[in-house]
């Protein structure tokens, strides 16, 4: 029996009982998650996410309305694991460069290492519309000013440049995907991601 069919039979125990709408969502952005993991993402619409699900077309409807309201859904999930991982982390690291460059670091490789290769699929996914572009776009402007407001205390003037900000992100995209490709070790990633914070600090206390 293969891993999808063990999936798939999971996921009709969990339907034979009736499901609030919370738990439903939840479901049903599992079932999507493995259709990804499986199949890839070119495979996932509504109506195969329904036949993975064990549910009516009109189910997936009523939740995401369209294939980029549910590819939305799952970069926004994907996006709030990865803040409340950073969040935790923070909460127990040093005020010091070294402590949140490494909770960056950290938070951002393990969050994509914890969802596999299913988010380098559904973030490439995102890049085929404007509408599912923009909603990427968002996500990470509102990363970037967290980091600016974690980082520039260890600034001169305060401030970051926002060009060094996205080079940031670029690094901590291309490391943790190399990771999850299994390119590079996640400690790898990390160690790296830590170095290029580093600089980019660094170089606007100069």
């Amino acid at each position: 029996m293969s891993s999808l069919e063990t999936d798939n039979r999971e996921t009709q125990r969990t339907v034979r009982r009736r499901l609030s709408r919370e738990e439903r969502h939840r479901q049903l952005l599992d079932s999507a998650w493995q259709v990804i993991r499986y199949e890839g993402t070119e495979a996932l619409s509504l109506g195969r996410l329904a036949e993975q699900a064990g549910v009516t077309k009109p189910v997936v409807y009523d939740h995401f309305g369209t294939r980029a309201g549910l590819l939305s859904a799952l970069y926004q999930e994907f996006d709030a694991r990865q803040t409340a991982l950073m969040d935790a982390a923070l909460r127990d690291c040093e005020a010091t460069l070294e402590g949140r460059a490494g909770v960056i670091a950290s938070s951002y490789v393990d969050c994509v290492l914890a969802q596999g290769r299913e988010i380098p699929d559904v973030i490439a996914a995102l890049a085929g519309s404007p509408e599912l572009e923009a909603v990427k776009h968002d996500y990470r402007l509102a990363f970037i000013e967290k980091c600016r407001r974690l980082l520039a205390p260890f600034t001169s003037g305060g401030e970051l440049g926002q060009a060094g900000l996205w080079a940031m992100l670029g690094a901590a995209d291309s490391l943790s995907h190399a990771a999850a490709m299994g390119e590079i070790s996640s400690s790898q990633a990390k160690e790296e991601l830590v170095a290029i914070i580093d600089g980019v600090v660094n170089r606007e206390r100069n």
